[in-house]
């Protein structure tokens, strides 16, 4: 099956075609393959209204697939997104060889042009708030506005949490195995899940589990990275989001990202590291009173 997505307004491309096109009902996301280069990528496109804005490139967190974005996309009802498994999370094939952030930053230029964007917001979640703050840092001019939620300047310069919770952060178990997330999910996370566990339902409803390479390769891909000394070239507005009560990104670490940012507002919330999936109308209107201003 193959559909053809129209532009969405006078400044919007055309969006290219995608294979074996899946629509989720809740989301209105399309979700098919692309290939670039010799790397097979499942990417997601969700139209959105017509808008004179740039639609919403979305990075997600380390061994994440993009359905985990579903709630919130479903919140965020008139924004166009754009999403893609990371190499190896997901169902997008790991590559041959391990990558550096810049490295991933550079294929999701090219997929953008592949698929005829010039212009960008970008929204970074955990891992792929790194990853959106390279992108940021190495395509300055093809980059409105950044959003950053749960994450850090890099495992090189941030106030880490504690090693017990690190080290399980290191273990894919958590996409795979229903009953590893049902045990460690609450100490990992955080916030809404120490007091209702059966909130760890929105995760494992929407999680697919990806390859045990692809996790290592995204894990190195952070290894010694920071934005620290690159910070400084980031003039885009930016919103960080982040959880009071987060294990595994403490939010100092946010409160240090919006001091050293030139144009950075912080929004802290009642919640732990996975607020989007658990706040999701929360953060929906916050997001889109960000973008809409």
């Amino acid at each position: 099956m193959h559909l053809q997505i129209s532009p969405q307004g006078s400044t919007r491309p055309a969006l290219s075609l995608l294979s074996d096109v899946q629509i989720d009902p809740a989301s209105g996301l399309h979700i098919g393959y692309l290939t670039l280069g010799a790397q097979l990528l499942r990417v997601g496109i969700r139209p959105g209204a017509p808008s004179s804005s740039p639609p919403l490139l979305i990075f997600n967190g380390i061994g994440a697939n993009m359905e985990l974005v579903i709630p919130l996309l479903s919140a965020l009802a008139e924004i166009e997104a754009i999403i893609f498994d990371v190499p190896g999370a997901g169902k997008s094939p790991p590559p041959k060889r391990p990558y550096r952030l810049f490295g991933m930053a550079r294929l999701s230029r090219k997929l953008l042009e592949h698929l005829g964007y010039t212009k960008v917001d970008v929204m970074g979640v955990s891992w792929g708030g790194g990853l959106a703050q390279q992108y940021a840092i190495q395509y300055p001019k093809c980059v409105r506005k950044l959003i950053l939620a749960a994450t850090s300047m890099g495992a090189a310069a941030m106030v880490p949490g504690h090693p017990r919770v690190l080290l399980k952060m290191l273990n894919p178990k958590r996409y795979s195995e229903l009953g590893y997330m049902r045990r460690f999910g609450p100490k990992l996370y955080g916030g809404t899940l120490r007091e209702h566990p059966h909130a760890i339902d929105v995760f494992t409803r929407h999680v697919r589990g990806g390859d045990a390479k692809g996790y290592r390769y995204q894990l190195l891909a952070m290894a010694g990275w920071t934005s620290l000394p690159w910070l400084w070239r980031i003039r885009h507005p930016v919103l960080i989001l982040a959880g009071n009560d987060d294990p595994l990104v403490p939010l100092i670490n946010a409160r240090l990202h919006a001091f050293l940012l030139h144009d950075a507002r912080l929004h802290i919330i009642e919640d732990g590291h996975l607020f989007l999936l658990t706040k999701a109308h929360h953060i929906a209107r916050l997001i889109a009173g960000f973008l809409d201003k």
